[in-house]
């Protein structure tokens, strides 16, 4: 995160606006994240969301048989307190690559975006 933030320090006004409406829209949503979890949670629905396929696929088999139902109900719990961790995770990264294009592209064309 430091890194974002020393390479923010970097970027201009408008970069900056830029950058924030391209994490809007790349990243990933706290809210449907949650609506997810909590709706399909059983079934990896806000893992899918998150670009987690192997374990949402995971939840999705276990979730159809009894005793899966039983592990899958414990991790649905767990989820709900990693999620909020994920989501900010991913933004950070998707922040960071935007960042990235963005000091590229200064670079190449010699001033700002």
């Amino acid at each position: 995160m430091s890194f974002n933030i020393a390479q923010k320090s970097q970027l201009d006004a408008r970069e900056l606006l830029l950058l924030e409406q391209e994490v809007k829209d790349r990243g990933k949503n706290m809210v449907i994240a949650y609506v997810l979890w909590y709706f399909l949670g059983m079934f990896g629905g806000h893992r899918f969301y998150l670009g987690r396929t192997g374990s949402a696929i995971a939840q999705l088999i276990l979730s159809i048989s009894v005793i899966g139902l039983i592990v899958t109900s414990i991790w649905w719990i767990v989820d709900a307190f990693l999620l909020h961790t994920w989501v900010r995770d991913r933004n950070r990264a998707v922040e960071g690559q935007l960042i990235d294009e963005i000091m590229a592209h200064k670079h190449f064309h010699g001033g700002s975006f």
